[in-house]
This record gives C-alpha cells, structure tokens and sequence, in this order.
C-alpha cells in the first residue's frame, strides 16, 4: 500500500516538475512547482519524516513560492513572453539534457543503494524537541528578525509592483 502511494505521489511529482520547465506562463509554471513541492512533501510523510514534510511545506510552499511570484509580477511578461529563444540554440541544451539523463539511468541501475529496505523511524521525538528548544530559545531573537525582514520584503515588493497613480 505504502508502495503504490510513493508511485502515485512520485509520478505526480515528477509530471509537475515537468510542468514547470514546459509550461509557457509563468504562473503555471509557479503554481506546478508549488504542487511538485506538496507531491515532495508527502512522499516525506510517507518516509516517516512528518517534520521534514511540515518544514518543506512552510519554508518552500509557504515563502519560497510567494517569492517567485513577486518576481513573476514585477517582471514584464508580455515583453518576456515576446523574446523567444533564437533557433537552433536549444540544441545543445537538449544534447546535454539526454547525456545526463542517461548517466542518472547508468548509475541508478549499477548503485546497490537503491536497494528495497524499510526506511529508518526515529522512535521517540527527542532530536524534534531538542531542534525545538534550539530555534525558539536559543535563537529566537535571529528567528523573529528574519520574520521581520520577509515581511518588510513583502511590503517592498508590493510598493515596486504596484502602479503609479496620476
């Protein structure tokens, strides 16, 4: 069962990341790579990981992608959209794209490391609580700073994108 979860969620996974390269707008584009992150943070649920899953989904869903999509605002996309890459000069980057396409394949199959074996769970929350106590005690002041300063990043992006009145 837990099988065919991991190749359910790891197909979208992989179908959303290819979504992101070859979708035209770049808010699809966005939005792929926001559900390739949630596909990734499931696949950690199903290893066992609930934190790793939680950090993935706060720090690369929740900011990283608000990020992305300020820049997708500020920039011009109408003008991007009308640049297109000059012919012929996606060659060599498919060229290379096969080449290590097939070096993943040739290591995948000769490595012994992707043997089928039960993932390690860390019984008890002990590392999950002393990482706990570490940021919001030991670092809280640099916790709450950053939070300071993604917020004044925010609002500056908003400022930038928005238009001039008048």
């Amino acid at each position: 069962m837990d099988q065919g979860f991991f190749l359910l969620f790891a197909a979208v996974s992989v179908i959303t990341a290819l979504t992101v390269v070859l979708a035209r707008n770049p808010v699809h584009s966005a939005l792929a790579l926001m559900a390739c992150f949630l596909q990734v943070s499931a696949i950690f649920v199903l290893l066992g990981a609930p934190l790793l899953a939680v950090i993935q989904i706060f720090v690369y869903v929740g900011a990283i992608m608000v990020l992305f999509l300020f820049v997708i605002m500020m920039i011009d996309v109408r003008e991007a959209v009308l640049q297109r890459f000059l012919p012929g000069g996606n060659l060599p980057a498919l060229v290379l794209l096969v080449l290590l396409g097939v070096e993943m394949l040739v290591l995948l199959l000769w490595s012994d490391r992707f043997s089928v074996m039960e993932p390690v769970v860390m019984r008890g929350g002990d590392g999950i609580r002393q990482l706990s106590t570490a940021l919001f005690a030991d670092y809280l002041l640099p916790f709450e700073t950053a939070s300071v300063i993604l917020l004044a990043a925010l609002v500056g992006a908003i400022m930038l994108a928005r238009k001039e009145q008048g």
